[in-house]
């Protein structure tokens, strides 16, 4: 079996010291980000600079540093031309030198860290922020409400009493709430211009009632939300076209999914507590174009694909083209 070789994988450049003209090669057209996990001295990251503004779009990000931990981000003093910037280091002390960052950084992502001094006011550099990442951290959180322009919006491991926070983000379109103990969403239909909604692992919660009323959905992706026992009725939702369900251990009944008047793409796994009988109300859906059905038996599966006869659905993660 081949080992897995990070600089052959086309999504991703991985940055080592000392930085080679290899490792300075043309990025592929599918790069997503360049990155580094170890330190890099002040002429890697002179050469790195140089590459990169040739790629504006291409974020930059540093992860792991544990061998040799570093306390804060002043090396970005090299880097004040970036869109798009994220920290991963669970070490970090300090943002201390995020102030280099052009205050048109158009992406921002912040891993979690042992410290929990570090302030989200440090997002206020950033008004032309459209992409947030945020992984445990809460302080200050309130500064997430005053990014006007934000159309993406993670948060990972963060709890938030109610959503009121993000009700002024007029231009949000995407939210993934993904563990931590966020159990009131009943401001969801109040925020921005919701396209796609992704809830994982969220301890405690049980009602999502409220996502029936967030009419402007197109994408809806929920996975193990164990507390969930009921789906809410989706005759509202015009523009729903792919739910994924994915874990949910607690559900028993599909059908408020076949009340979508647009639903083409459904996709569920992980589903041993559904039967074939679950997706009978699907047959002959008016709307529905696609389907991949995993219920954790080969017999099962392929008794609902003969059910259904449909084709499947390729990539339910990232292949939707939002209108």
């Amino acid at each position: 079996m081949d080992t897995f070789d990070p600089d052959n994988y086309p999504l991703i450049r991985e940055i080592k010291s000392p930085v080679t003209p290899e490792q300075l090669r043309p990025l592929d057209s599918r790069c997503q980000v360049v990155q580094f996990a170890s330190p890099l001295s002040d002429a890697d990251h002179l050469n790195l600079a140089k590459f990169l503004r040739s790629y504006p779009d291409i974020p930059l990000r540093i992860y792991g540093h544990y061998s040799k931990p570093i306390s804060d981000l002043g090396f970005l003093c090299y880097y004040d031309f970036l869109k798009g910037f994220q920290a991963d280091v669970w070490l970090l002390e300090s943002t201390d030198g995020i102030e280099f960052l052009p205050p048109t950084l158009e992406f921002f992502g912040l891993g979690q860290t042992k410290s929990k001094k570090i302030s989200l006011s440090i997002l206020n550099r950033f008004p032309n922020l459209k992409e947030l990442f945020l992984e445990g951290h809460v302080k200050d959180f309130e500064n997430v409400g005053k990014l006007s322009l934000l159309e993406k919006l993670t948060i990972r491991s963060i709890t938030l009493p109610s959503l009121s926070v993000l009700t002024s983000l007029q231009n949000l379109w995407s939210i993934a709430i993904k563990l931590g103990g966020t159990k009131d969403l009943q401001l969801l239909p109040q925020i921005g211009q919701l396209k796609y909604l992704e809830l994982w692992m969220i301890k405690g919660l049980e009602d999502i009632e409220s996502i029936g009323e967030v009419e402007t959905l197109q994408n809806l992706f929920l996975e193990t939300l164990k507390n969930v026992s009921k789906l809410p009725s989706l005759k509202k939702l015009h523009k729903l076209r792919r739910v994924a369900l994915v874990g949910m251990k607690g559900l028993s009944d599909l059908s408020p999914l076949v009340e979508a008047p647009a639903l083409e793409e459904l996709c569920v796994g992980e589903a041993r507590n559904l039967s074939v009988e679950n997706f009978k109300p699907f047959v002959g859906h008016s709307t529905l174009k696609r389907a991949s059905i995993g219920l954790c038996s080969l017999r099962k599966n392929k008794e609902v694909d003969q059910l259904l006869g449909l084709p499947k659905v390729l990539n339910y993660k990232t292949d939707f083209n939002f209108i």
